[in-house]
C-alpha cells in the first residue's frame, strides 16, 4: 500500500478516564466512561470519536461515488451510530450503523451510491467481517 498521509495520537492518563491528543494539537479531548458503562460521561469517548470519523470518511467516500455516478448529491449527510457491548468471548465489542440521506435521490439512486461507498470507504474495509455494520438510506 502507498502510504498517502498517518495521523498520530496518544493516549494518557487512566484509558477511557485519560485525555487523547494528536500529535499536531488539532484534537485534544478528554475522555472519560459513559455513564451507562459505569462512568461520568462527562468527556467524550472512544465510541463517539469512532462515530465522527466514520460519519466523516464514510461521506466523503459517498460523494466521491456520487460525483463519479454524476448523481445529485446536494445536502447529502451521514450520521453513524457505534454502539458497545459484550461479547461471545467475555470482552466487548461494536456496532455500528450508518445513516445516509441523499435529498435529491430516489430511494434505489441513494441505496446504489450508499453500497457503493461502502465498499469504497477505508474505515468500511478495515472494519469489514470485524464489526457488524448496517448502512442505513433515509426512510430504510
Amino acid at each position: 500500500m502507498n502510504i498517502l498521509y498517518t495521523a498520530e495520537a496518544m493516549a494518557t492518563g487512566d484509558g477511557r478516564n485519560g485525555h487523547s491528543r494528536t500529535t499536531d494539537g488539532k484534537v485534544a479531548v478528554p475522555l472519560s466512561t459513559p455513564k451507562e458503562l459505569g462512568g461520568s460521561g462527562e468527556g467524550t469517548n472512544p465510541e463517539q470519536l469512532f462515530a465522527a470519523g466514520y460519519a466523516a470518511c464514510f461521506h466523503s467516500a459517498l460523494r466521491r461515488v456520487g460525483t463519479q455516478a454524476r448523481a445529485n448529491i446536494a445536502d447529502s449527510a451521514v450520521g453513524a451510530k457505534v454502539g458497545i457491548g459484550s461479547n461471545d468471548a467475555g470482552g466487548f465489542a461494536l456496532a455500528v450503523t450508518l445513516e445516509v440521506s441523499l435529498p435529491h435521490l430516489s430511494r434505489d439512486e441513494a441505496r446504489t451510491l450508499a453500497d457503493a461507498a461502502h465498499q469504497v470507504c477505508p474505515y468500511s474495509n478495515a472494519v469489514r467481517g470485524n464489526i457488524d455494520v448496517h448502512v442505513l438510506v433515509a426512510e430504510d
